[in-house]
Order: C-alpha cells, then sequence, then structure tokens
C-alpha cells in the first residue's frame, strides 16, 4: 500500500557539530549542496559546520543557514534514492527548506534570505533581555492564562505550540522565569531555551517592515505539493500569501500540532524528518499514535527509513 508522505523540514535547535558530513562523505550529491552553500554565502560555512566549535554553530547568523544547508543535503540524497514527498511542512526556519522542497523557493535565494532573517532576528532585541522557555505538562489554555496573569511585568506570550503538553514561551526573561514559577507551582516541567531573542513573539513585530523589503523582489513560485505553513496551519498556494506568512512568521507563533493535525486530517500518514535531529519526529509521536514518524540525517537512518517503508 502506498503511504502518503510528509517531509518535514527542523528549525533553528536542532544543529549540531558534524550533521550532515556522512551524507557529503558518501553522496556527491550533497558535497554539491555544501560547496552552493559555502560559494554563495562566501564563506566555508561547510567547515563550521563539519569541524567547527559548538559556539560558533549557535550563532543565530551561523545556526540558521547550517539548517538550511545540511537539510537540503538530506533532501537531495533522498531525492536522488527516489523516496518523494506528497506534501512538506518546517518548523519555523524549516519552512524556506519546506518551500524548497516543494519548488517554491531556490536554494540560493534561501540561503541569503535566512542570513539576514537570522540577523534581524538576532538585533531587534536587546542581547540578554529576551529568551524563550518551553512548559511541559500544562495544556496550551493553561500556559496562555499564565502568560497573561504576567503581561503587567512585560511582554510574555505563547510562542510555539508544539505537541500536546508541551507550549513555548516567548519574552522578556525576568517574565518567562516568573511564568515557569507558575508553572512548576502547577506540577509542571520547565526549561529555559538557550536562545537569546524572543523569537515569534510580537516582540519581533519591529521586523515586518525589513522583512517585507528582504522577501519584497524574491522569485517564489507555486508550490508543486501541498505547503503547509505555520502562521495560519493551511494549505498556501499562493505565491503573495507564502511570501506575507514568512514576514508574519517571525513574530507569530508557531502553530505547529495544528498543522500537523491537518495533514493527518487530510490522509497523510507518513512523516520523514529530513535534516539534522528529531524534535518533530517526536512531536509527531505524541501528535498521533497511529501515524509512523521517522527521521533521517545520515546514511544510517536512510536505511533505516528505507526498510521502515518496505515493511509497511
Amino acid at each position: 500500500m502506498n503511504k502518503k508522505t510528509v517531509f518535514l523540514f527542523p528549525g533553528q535547535g536542532s544543529q549540531y557539530v558534524g550533521m550532515g558530513q556522512a551524507f557529503a562523505t558518501q553522496f556527491p550529491v550533497a558535497r554539491d549542496i555544501f560547496a552552493e552553500a559555502d560559494a554563495v554565502l562566501g564563506f566555508k560555512l561547510s567547515e563550521i559546520i563539519f569541524r567547527g566549535q559548538e559556539d560558533e554553530l549557535r550563532n543565530t547568523e551561523i545556526t540558521q543557514p547550517a539548517i538550511l544547508t545540511v537539510s537540503m543535503a538530506a533532501l537531495a540524497v533522498m531525492q536522488e534514492v527516489g523516496i518523494k514527498a506528497d506534501a512538506t511542512a518546517g518548523f519555523s526556519l524549516g519552512e524556506y527548506s519546506s518551500l524548497i522542497c516543494a519548488g517554491s523557493l531556490n536554494f540560493s535565494d534561501a540561503l541569503l534570505l535566512v542570513r539576514e532573517r537570522a540577523r534581524y532576528m538576532q538585533n531587534t532585541v536587546p542581547a540578554g533581555k529576551g529568551g524563550m522557555a518551553a512548559v511541559l505538562g500544562l495544556s496550551a489554555d493553561e500556559v496562555s492564562v499564565l502568560c497573561e496573569k504576567c503581561l503587567p511585568l512585560g511582554h510574555v506570550e505563547p510562542a510555539n505550540f508544539n505537541c500536546p503538553g508541551q507550549v513555548v514561551i516567548s519574552g522578556y526573561r525576568d517574565v518567562l522565569e516568573e511564568v515557569c514559577r507558575l508553572a512548576r507551582e502547577q506540577k509542571a516541567r520547565t526549561v529555559m531555551l538557550s536562545v537569546s531573542a524572543p523569537f515569534h513573539s510580537r516582540l519581533l513585530f519591529p521586523l515586518h517592515d525589513k522583512m517585507s523589503l528582504l522577501l519584497k523582489d524574491v522569485p517564489l513560485s507555486r508550490p508543486r505539493i501541498p505547503f503547509v505553513n505555520n502562521v495560519h496551519a493551511a494549505c498556501l498556494q499562493e505565491p503573495e500569501a507564502i511570501r506575507n506568512s514568512l514576514v508574519e512568521q517571525v513574530y507569530r507563533p508557531v502553530l505547529w500540532e495544528d498543522s500537523m493535525k491537518l495533514l493527518l486530517h487530510d490522509g497523510y500518514d507518513f512523516f520523514i524528518e529530513v535534516g539534522p535531529g528529531r524534535v518533530l519526529t517526536g512531536f509527531m509521536k505524541k501528535i498521533s499514535r497511529r501515524a509512523q514518524a521517522i527521521h533521517v540525517e545520515d546514511p544510517e537512518t536512510m536505511e533505516r527509513m528505507l526498510r521502515l517503508r518496505e515493511e509497511v
């Protein structure tokens, strides 16, 4: 029986030194992707990815093009071995990978976009003032109530609706700590994330005009396969709607759970996370017990995925 396959692409936070290197070693198509990234950006991004320092790779301006490049190298290998997507979605930064997969965006254009996007996102709120935290064990409504309760102290809001029982909040760091304290009083677990800016919150709304200008003349085509976007948890087809969603995406919440439920409702049942890490695979297993989810980031995990496809 043919499975309806979705390619999912990870966002910031999935990076690690050495990611993608095994694919680059074994597959010329993957090496070509890294070489193109180095040429487009004008420095050896591949060296930082393969042999750099963790601190350097965690720099947002490096992280975002690095994850995009590794995801595209993995995608190139997947396509070479004949695995194709019937639909696609990407988490935050991963939407750029997803749009390339859907044939809507060019890789070299995406690299330049995410580099500038990273600079904008990093520099909008003073360093050390903003951040994000994960709240585990409370419902989305419960987290929203806690955020509203703390708003008099400064801005904070739910930013990523990842899966049942996991919501990430974003805002000023001292207010995040108070929301986390209240959440722990309700027996939740909280984790401050190692990001230096309040992504996907209204604190980044000042980027609206900059992102609009950045994306204004970038060629975008209608996706060749269904593309589900984060901002609306909906399939977008018109290039202008996609362009607008990429602008809004930096300061609007990521509706990941709703995006996955839309795909499940439409009959998609085999989800492959393409790129570094297995964060989205973990989310999917909490969103649906019936859907199959697996990640592909190197030859070993690709072989595992191919075996799983043969079994079903």
